[in-house]
């Protein structure tokens, strides 16, 4: 069964930065909408950034200015380039995607990963 690997998260200092990377384990036929999500001890999930496949993207209030998300379609691959990151970033980021498995799939399926953790602290 094909899920998104995440990587690149870690333990930075306020004000400092992180990039993100979520790519499909193995091949997929396509894929429609690419997102970060993040949750935090004793809160919900909530949407960081999405962006399509034509480019579009979406920014929690939380984020907008700070990170910015973008996608390599020939590698189906989506990165999340966060700056300026604080205490209050800190949380386990879930990548998210909507993919077709094959090219007689009738719906796209929303898959998650499994979660990279993203700590802010001195």
């Amino acid at each position: 069964q094909v899920q998104l690997v995440e990587s690149g998260g870690g333990l930075v200092q306020p004000g400092g930065s992180l990039r993100l990377s979520c790519a499909p384990s193995g091949n997929v036929f396509s894929i429609d909408v690419m997102g970060w999500y993040r949750q935090a001890p004793g809160k919900q999930r909530e949407l960081v950034a999405s962006i399509t496949n034509s480019g579009r993207t979406n920014y929690g209030d939380s984020v907008k200015g700070r990170f910015t998300i973008s996608r390599d379609n020939a590698k189906n691959t989506v990165f999340l380039q966060m700056s300026s990151l604080q205490p209050e970033d800190t949380a386990t980021y879930y990548c998210n995607a909507m993919m077709k498995m094959y090219s007689f799939s009738r719906y796209y399926s929303n898959s998650w990963g499994q979660g990279t953790q993203v700590t802010v602290s001195s």
